[in-house]
């Protein structure tokens, strides 16, 4: 692969900053999903260079912490300002390490930035209230940084779902340790770390480690790490919220979901297809927020599903380096296997396929499944492919119940064009983001983040939320000399 002034090579350390790289638990390959050639190879952190990482994180953290607010600021400002000037090759990253397609690579890229630009802000914000108290004492409240803060980062939107808590928590004062998944280690964790080299940052502040199981559950037990922020699977967040809170950590887990779009009988149909297909397929359906099920008004429903599967049929499915595709591929075969498994149990129970249900190496076809009972498989678990699986409804209430039956509950969405109609039926459902006349997959930076249920544990991260995620109260006061109490 070509060198670059910002990625100036293709074998990537296992910790920046300190010029040392040891490959404690080998090395491996950097490879596109579209193509199977390699990109380049990095090293994989064991659980003793987590360790290390840790301990000199919490060293540099307590003069970062005490720096005045306006360094950390300068730093924030400094790193989307790089963003920006290196923003064509991070897209190109995107696209062919995590096989983006360029619409949602551009995209990604852009949030990406806006959350540096955010979290630029976060230092000079109110940090504290002062409270009511007795006369003659102030009595204050302050919010004070964790310390050093874990995160745990998906392959899905790597650069993004890391930035969002590495940028915040390094703007309010904490060091980190960033664990990217090692399938896009680059865009997802030696990107962030260029930024912040050349932001400027100080040694010892930010450490990528990509590694397995292990050094995840090193993360987690470590006694310099106070929080933990995870997002990926369920099942594997069920892991890490155990495991940090056996050793009382701070954890904010943003897992799984099965996501509703419920289309009521009166929307526009055109916009009702567009929302969806975008809803469904963007990233082939490897995002957390994904429409998992489309709930169609029995009414409307025929010609509903003859339009999707005309869009599904539509979509162009190819290499996303070699032009504008709607399609790109599957991150990988197992992901491509789940998804197949999960069509062909669906149809065993009844579902009909009306479209799709193929694949070509890495890459699986826009796929409409129809007749999905709640019993089917389809109808509850999470696919993470470009599988549409619609529902039909009589009533609203029976979109409400369907919804809300799931062990999930991230994003829902509903298209009317009854404001009121749709609201009414939105106060019902059990959901952590809730969109109406939109699809499931938004978010706009400045807003929390969270699910709920197994979605999640009700924490928030994004926006208003960063402040409570990556800091802690502290009661304060102050008198001016010692009272001389009576014992």
């Amino acid at each position: 692969m070509a060198t670059h002034a910002f990625l100036p090579t293709a074998t990537w350390s296992g910790k920046l900053f300190d010029g040392q790289w040891a490959a404690g638990a080998g090395t491996q390959h950097v490879v596109e999903p579209a193509t199977g050639e390699r990109l380049g190879e990095i090293a994989m952190a064991d659980p003793a260079q987590i360790a290390r990482a840790a301990a000199t994180a919490a060293k540099a953290q307590r003069d970062w912490a005490s720096a005045p607010y306006d360094t950390r600021a300068q730093v924030l400002r400094r790193a989307a300002q790089l963003a920006e000037e290196h923003n064509d090759e991070i897209v190109q990253w995107l696209v062919r390490e995590s096989g983006s397609t360029q619409l949602k690579a551009g995209f990604e890229a852009k949030v990406n930035t806006k959350a540096l630009h955010e979290a630029a802000a976060l230092p000079s914000r109110s940090i504290g209230e002062v409270l009511p108290s007795e006369p003659g004492r102030l009595n204050l409240a302050r919010r004070r940084p964790l310390g050093v803060v874990g995160v745990i980062s998906p392959f899905n939107f790597p650069l993004y779902l890391a930035m969002r808590a590495v940028a915040p928590a390094l703007a309010l004062g904490n060091a980190v340790v960033l664990k990217p998944d090692p399938r896009t280690a680059v865009c997802g964790g030696f990107v962030i770390a260029r930024l912040f080299e050349l932001a400027g940052l100080p040694a010892g502040l930010l450490h990528v480690l990509p590694g397995d199981g292990a050094a995840g559950a090193a993360l987690t037990s470590d006694p310099n790490i106070a929080m933990i922020q995870f997002t990926g699977s369920t099942g594997a967040g069920r892991k890490v919220g155990e495991a940090a809170g056996k050793h009382l950590k701070k954890v904010s887990l943003e897992l799984g979901g099965k996501n509703s779009l419920i289309v009521l009988d009166d929307a526009d149909m055109d916009l009702a297809i567009a929302n969806t297909a975008w809803g469904v397929y963007l990233h082939q359906g490897q995002i957390c927020m994904a429409t998992g099920r489309v709930l169609v008004q029995r009414s409307i429903h025929a010609r509903f599903l003859e339009k999707l599967v005309a869009k599904a049929k539509s979509l162009k499915v190819g290499n996303p380096a070699d032009g504008e595709v709607a399609i790109g591929p599957l991150i990988n075969a197992q992901q491509r296997d789940h998804a197949a498994r999960i069509v062909a149990e669906a149809q065993a129970a009844g579902a009909t396929l009306a479209t799709g249900g193929g694949y070509k190496d890495l890459f699986f076809e826009p796929t409409v499944l129809s007749d999905v009972g709640r019993d089917n498989p389809a109808f509850h678990e999470e696919i993470f492919a470009p599988v549409a699986v619609v529902v039909p409804f009589d009533t609203d209430d029976e979109a409400v119940e369907l919804a809300n039956d799931s062990e999930y509950g991230l994003s829902m969405a509903i298209v009317s064009s009854n404001v009121g109609r749709a609201l009414k039926l939105g106060e019902r459902l059990r959901t952590g983001l809730l969109h109406i006349n939109d699809q499931t997959v938004n978010d706009e930076v400045i807003n929390p983040f969270g699910g709920v249920g197994a979605s999640g544990n009700g924490t928030s991260i994004g926006g208003p939320s960063n402040i409570d995620e990556f800091t802690q109260w502290q009661w304060m006061t102050v008198k001016g000399e010692a009272p001389a109490y009576p014992i």
